[in-house]
């Protein structure tokens, strides 16, 4: 089996396995369990070969996903494996530049939210609370 990762020397590369409509995300061998979990948030399924002892582990879209939106899921995944510090490379075949931009404007939604949620800084109140008294 080709793993275009160890091949190319990055930590994931996305692409149609030749001779299938499979879309694949390869990883290299001895990837960090984080990279296979972070792939595995972002919606892709893990594969092992053998079972049991894994010699190659890689990634595909869920096969009940229609084409495109096997291409959109693997768009999107990109952005998040970026921001996580990975090397990622996708074929042109499976890119697509609207979704890619729109998963980068949700991250960067995300990550604004919780500065604009924290509560602002308890102050002492101009005038002292009053005392509540049980009848």
């Amino acid at each position: 089996m080709a793993n275009l990762a160890d091949e190319y020397g990055t930590d994931v590369e996305i692409y149609i396995k030749a001779l299938t409509t499979t879309l694949h995300a390869d990883t290299p061998t001895g990837a960090p369990a984080q990279l296979h979990d972070l792939l595995e948030q972002l919606g892709l399924e893990r594969h092992e070969y053998p079972t049991g002892a894994p010699l190659y582990i890689w990634h595909t879209m869920p096969e009940h996903l229609g084409a495109d939106e096997q291409k959109r899921l693997a768009t999107r995944a990109i952005p998040a494996l970026l921001l996580a510090g990975y090397d990622v490379n996708c074929t042109p075949d499976v890119f697509e530049e609207a979704t890619y931009r729109q998963a980068v404007h949700d991250i960067r939604i995300r990550a604004a939210r919780p500065a604009a949620q924290r509560p602002a800084p308890a102050g002492s109140p101009s005038r002292p609370a009053q005392a509540r008294r049980a009848p």
